[in-house]
């Protein structure tokens, strides 16, 4: 019994020295490995016919834990989409950065890459398991060499897997908002053309060609604090640290950057700027979808001498066929009623509301915010 007991030992100890005999240091040449990111996006095989095919997530997919290297991040003023919560992730390929071409533009991500954008539902009345989250769609923009190309997934009702759909559909939803407020909606997923409409960028240098941009992954709209989870962090900082942008990066100034619309202690003109950047700024922009009307809602055009003008303060409308005709001026100081953006943004009526996709009810916070600071503006002269 004791030379089992003693050849037992004796192992062991072998057992013991041949784990400590392979953990070598870097002098003796050990190197250690890398984790390696399962997500694999294959530009020849894109879009994949399921959401789970990317590998974009680890475990169940609908708790969306992305897997390594798939990095979180928000913009600082949300897109309102009928009350939806969304989840963002972009990915890059290994050794790849995006380039930076200014404050007020899209970060230019490498061929290889993918934004993920979910959007759902918490405290959801109906099927699967009424209170729980209910994912809607996930929507993914991939980077191939000739340009983006859209994959829409739309969510099965048991939250297990998302199947590529382009056509565009409707999803009914009741849920209890975070007042404690019963709401429905007919949630419109978009098809492929209305992606393209807001995401449209016409390049007038070879001969007004439509091509497919980003347009939420601008720096001004990223400088600032993101929880991680295990960690709060400036969201650019946190890009250079992941390899996904250069470490030469110049951050946005204060002035450059948005903010959180929804902060009521922050001045309301900036507020109502970074919420007309976030909801209006992708079509009403130069060779952008709405480019024939005055306004020009990008954050860094609304400041300055033409900021006020550029909103539509005291501009007059123009063939605005079958609105009241007291909506004689785009925005009319301390006049709402007067005002024919504020009537747009306050109507469901689908022939004359604004913006033209994304919604199919009134935003009651951003208009509440746009009547605010219409009522802090000086009369026209």
């Amino acid at each position: 019994m004791r030379k089992i007991y003693a050849s037992a030992i004796a192992a062991c100890i072998c057992f013991v020295f041949a784990i400590l005999s392979c953990s070598k240091s870097d002098d003796d040449g050990y190197v250690p490995v890398e984790p390696v990111s399962p997500v694999t996006v294959d530009l020849t095989q894109v879009p994949y016919p399921k959401l789970s095919d990317y590998k974009f997530f680890e475990g169940e997919m609908k708790n969306q834990i992305p897997s390594l290297n798939v990095l979180p991040y928000a913009p600082s003023s949300n897109l309102f989409a009928d009350y939806s919560h969304k989840k963002r992730f972009v990915w890059m390929p290994t050794g790849t950065k995006a380039t930076f071409a200014g404050d007020n533009v899209s970060l230019e991500l490498p061929v290889g890459a993918a934004l993920i954008k979910t959007f759902y539902y918490d405290n959801v009345q109906s099927a699967p398991v009424p209170g729980q989250t209910r994912i809607i769609e996930t929507r993914v923009m991939i980077r191939q060499a000739s340009g983006w190309i859209f994959a829409d997934y739309v969510w099965n009702a048991d939250q297990t897997e998302a199947l590529l759909d382009l056509a565009g559909s409707v999803t009914p939803i009741s849920w209890t908002d975070e007042n404690g407020v019963s709401r429905n909606v007919d949630y419109r997923i978009p098809n492929e053309v209305q992606c393209k409409v807001c995401h449209k960028w016409q390049d007038s240098q070879n001969g007004g060609t439509a091509i497919q941009i980003p347009i939420g992954i601008k720096p001004q709209n990223l400088n600032f604090n993101y929880n991680y989870g295990n960690e709060s962090k400036n969201q650019l900082t946190k890009w250079i640290e992941a390899g996904y942008l250069d470490p030469n990066f110049t951050m946005p100034s204060a002035a450059n950057s948005t903010v959180d619309y929804s902060d009521a202690t922050k001045p309301v003109e900036l507020r109502v700027r970074s919420y007309f950047d976030a909801n209006c700024s992708h079509c009403h922009m130069t060779n952008r979808h709405c480019d024939y009307r005055p306004m020009r809602f990008a954050f860094s055009e609304t400041t300055g001498t033409n900021g006020l003008a550029n909103m539509g303060v005291c501009v007059d409308t123009q063939d605005m066929q079958g609105f009241p005709t007291e909506l004689g001026k785009i925005i009319t100081p301390r006049h709402p009623e007067q005002s024919m953006l504020f009537y747009r943004v306050n109507t469901i009526n689908e022939t004359f509301r604004m913006p033209l996709h994304g919604r199919t009810l009134i935003h009651d916070e951003g208009v509440a915010l746009i009547q605010e600071w219409i009522n802090s503006l000086e009369n026209c002269n």
